[in-house]
């Protein structure tokens, strides 16, 4: 994980979970577990999470570039540059580039811990084929996650999205 006290623009780690990226920023190591905060690129009309709730953690986006489409609980809208989207645990949520250009989020997570899930996801969900579901749902479990796998074609049909 990152462990910089500056980060020059575009550096950090970074990593692909299909159509987002996660840039890392600032980890819990740096803070005391208090938070982190990683940067997600989005490409146009990806899907960059489907209904997810985290037992655990809050997150906090600000949209820098684009158009980002969410859904917390029920509330579904589209947001822009300046937007602040929070997102607290125990509420389902789901987020994706809703423009047909790139979109930029910055998300503060708190407490930290979370943003490892993103470096092993993406070792999980690289390759062509679904990553094996006993590997997958201890991801899930390890990071106290529950992943709503059966809304991602609903969310990609309603919103035109695409896949990565």
């Amino acid at each position: 994980m990152q462990n910089e006290l500056i980060l020059a623009p575009g550096e950090g780690k970074l990593v692909w979970l299909q159509g987002m990226g996660v840039r890392f920023l600032v980890c819990g190591e740096q803070t005391g577990g208090r938070c982190a905060l990683v940067e997600h690129l989005i490409q146009p009309k990806a899907l960059a999470a489907p209904l997810h709730t985290h037992e655990n953690e809050d997150e906090i986006s600000y949209v820098m570039e684009g158009r980002v489409g969410v859904q917390i609980g029920e509330r579904v809208e589209v947001v822009g540059p300046g937007a602040v989207v929070f997102k607290p645990r125990g509420i389902p949520h789901a987020f994706w580039n809703a423009g047909e250009t790139p979109a930029r989020v910055l998300e503060l997570i708190t407490p930290a811990g979370f943003e490892g899930y993103f470096a092993a996801a993406a070792e999980l969900f690289a390759g062509d084929g679904p990553p094996d579901p006993a590997r997958a749902g201890a991801l899930f479990a390890q990071y106290r996650l529950h992943m709503d796998i059966d809304s991602i074609p609903r969310l990609m049909q309603e919103h035109g999205l695409v896949g990565a």
